[in-house]
């Protein structure tokens, strides 16, 4: 969980018109990516600044995610804990969105009924009406009312967003919605609904906007990212490879990586741009689940673990040094030893870097939900141990290997250890901290790598670009 801070700005007892917002995001980095907008969108239309705690707040809204164990029971708890602010002083908005907002939002109404509005991901640009909806019928007819919107208006939300900004030398665009791929596991594609890419040139649009103000490196978000198909302004269809080809001439952006993709849409023109775009990152993230086939087509994968192995065969033969990460499930129902050493074995044999492993735990109406499950948590806890243990190994390894090396690192901010150093990440997503100075702050680096700690790397500048290339890092500073 992580909460979007800024100044506070000030509050009144009879209008949330400049007052202050919380936002509580959970789950993933396109709820990260859609509270930011949120956060943009209330400022434009009621002046809200953001704030840190509730008792500062005029209005507070919840992003949840119903991918993790538990989502729901966790909304309930925190909404508990806001009953009583909201007592205090009933003029203030306590919102619901997301995915649990989606797939739970009258039960949300009827268990909290003192939450004001419940949106779903597709319905985040119409808070502002629906804020304003509430605060009408409260004043009109004494009492509250909850207003709910958690249909599906596909791609209509960016149409409605304001001007992209950011503070920062990297930002994240959402290019496509939902998932249409219905593994068994997955609730995604009932939250969300099925995949839905925005127009080609709107999603450049965005981008060009954002390297106006200075962002370096781009990560273009989607539920299913290499599933993009983008409608160009002369009828073709763009593909994602199509779009980081166009991504890369924009001038200032440098960087590009993109999350989260799926096995089945990495087409061969996409494995080719790792070959044909230098400004792609040597990392990727592409999650498998399980290694053992058995489980795959349970899970309702429709690839073969061979099949996978063979697409990161084929993108190293043109990025050796490739960092991959990827995404596992433990203790699917019926997983058996011999299902869970495939996993093992596969994880030994690809080298994953930061993957993120996870025990099952059905999701309400997914059809795995259903399914006869025998495995005990204790054996569960044990594989997952197990494999976690062999996953940070791995990832240890990769660390102690770049001592030594000249990593190309673009400098973000100031570090956290000390105002005498900088702090930037490299390609596999690594954080560095070295001695530098603030007008680094934009600028690619080459650090050669000295040290490996647990969850960043520390090293010297040994090269800067041409004066000419450096940007005005004061303003990132500043802000």
């Amino acid at each position: 969980m992580s909460d979007l801070l800024t100044k506070q700005g000030s509050s009144s007892n009879d209008s949330i018109v400049g007052g202050g917002l919380l936002i509580k995001t959970y789950g993933c980095q396109m709820n990260e990516y859609d509270s930011e907008k949120m956060a943009n969108l209330l400022e434009n239309t009621h002046g809200l600044r953001l704030v840190e705690t509730p008792e500062e707040a005029d209005v507070v809204l919840m992003n949840t995610c119903s991918v993790r164990e538990k989502a729901q029971e966790k909304v309930f708890d925190e909404l508990g804990k806001w009953k009583k602010w909201k007592a205090e002083k009933p003029n203030r908005v306590i919102g619901v969105g997301g995915c649990v907002a989606s797939q739970e939002g009258k039960v949300i109404r009827q268990r909290a009924p003192y939450v004001d509005v419940i949106f779903g991901p597709q319905t985040l640009h119409r808070l502002p009406n629906m804020i304003n909806d509430a605060l009408g019928a409260r004043a009109r007819d004494g009492k509250a009312k909850a207003v709910i919107d958690i249909s599906f208006p596909e791609i209509e939300k960016f149409d409605h967003l304001p001007k992209p900004e950011s503070t920062g030398v990297s930002a994240f665009v959402s290019i496509m919605e939902g998932c249409s791929k219905y593994c068994t596991f997955c609730v995604v594609p009932y939250t969300r609904g099925e995949e839905v890419s925005r127009p080609f040139n709107d999603v450049l649009a965005e981008i060009r906007t954002l390297a106006e103000q200075g962002v370096r490196e781009i990560n273009l978000l989607g539920q299913n990212v290499n599933a993009y198909r983008g409608v160009m302004s002369d009828g073709d269809i763009a593909d994602l490879a199509i779009l980081m080809h166009a991504v890369r001439l924009i001038p200032g952006i440098d960087r590009i990586r993109y999350t989260t993709s799926h096995p089945n849409e990495m087409t061969s023109n996409i494995i080719n741009a790792f070959g044909e775009i230098p400004e792609l990152v040597s990392h990727l993230h592409l999650p498998i689940q399980s290694g053992s086939d058995r489980i795959l087509a349970l899970m309702k994968r429709n690839h073969l673990a061979l099949e996978y192995k063979s697409i990161i065969r084929k993108v190293r033969a043109h990025r050796p040094n490739l960092s991959l990460s990827g995404d596992f499930i433990i203790g699917f129902p019926g997983e058996t030893h011999a299902d869970f050493e495939a996993t093992m074995k596969l994880v030994e044999e690809l080298k994953y870097d930061r993957s993120f492993s996870f025990i099952y735990s059905p999701r309400p109406g997914t059809p795995a939900s259903s399914l006869p499950d025998d495995v005990s948590m204790d054996e569960k806890k044990q594989r997952l141990y197990a494999l976690q243990a062999l996953l940070n190994e791995q990832t240890q390894a990769i660390s102690a290997a770049m001592i030594g090396t000249k990593q190309r690192v673009l400098v973000e901010r100031l570090s956290r250890r000390s105002t005498d150093e900088m702090a930037g990440r490299t390609e596999n997503n690594r954080v560095v901290n070295f001695p530098g100075r603030i007008d680094m702050i934009g600028q690619f680096v080459e650090v050669e790598i000295h040290e490996a700690l647990t969850n960043s790397l520390r090293g010297e500048v040994v090269d800067e670009p041409e004066a000419g290339l450096q940007r005005d890092a004061a303003r990132y500073y500043a802000l």
